[in-house]
């Protein structure tokens, strides 16, 4: 079942007249910026059975509505009511001019450090292979295999490390 999308300012109109907007991004995520008068509950959560009630409507969002639109039939069974998909997400609400709760000292989402950390590296041992000595290409082999490994098996090694910086502990315990 697909549920209808609706532009932020369209959405912000059913807000005002009781619709209730959820926030189905991680925890980190959220933590970092989100939308104020939104409703926190991430999707493992809405996909393990909480479900949404007493609203006359309800507006599913993410940060860009991809993760919305790919689990709009699950979404859909989590409420009792009109069910709607916030068209771009967090992104499209904040190009509208809408606001946004902005908190700095959250460390970035973990799946975004890991892109970059490992996007760095590639470069890099690419880099260096050129310009300096063959060996080098060995980086950019390790971290491809790293990450098909993680791909295939769940388990992502330079996640775990990433963890473990003291930006994302101090996170972790508030």
């Amino acid at each position: 079942m697909s549920l209808p999308v609706i532009s932020p300012v369209a959405a912000r109109q059913l807000m005002d007249k009781g619709a209730l907007l959820v926030d189905i991004r991680g925890a980190g995520e959220h933590a970092r910026e989100h939308i104020g008068e939104a409703r926190h509950l991430p999707m493992e959560q809405l996909l393990n059975g909480a479900g949404i009630e007493n609203a006359p409507a309800v507006i599913f969002h993410c940060r860009s509505g991809n993760r919305t639109l790919l689990n709009a039939g699950a979404l859909a069974a989590c409420a009792d009511c009109q069910a709607y998909i916030l068209e771009g997400g967090l992104d499209a609400w904040k190009k509208a001019g809408l606001p946004v709760v902005l908190d700095a000292t959250q460390p970035m989402e973990l799946q975004r450090q890991v892109q970059i950390a490992a996007g760095a590296m590639i470069l890099l041992g690419t880099l260096l292979g050129t310009f300096v000595a063959p060996g080098f290409y060995l980086i950019p082999g390790f971290i491809g295999c790293g990450l098909i490994f993680a791909g295939l098996s769940g388990f992502c090694g330079l996640a775990r490390l990433l963890m473990k910086m003291p930006w994302n502990r101090r996170a972790s315990k508030a």
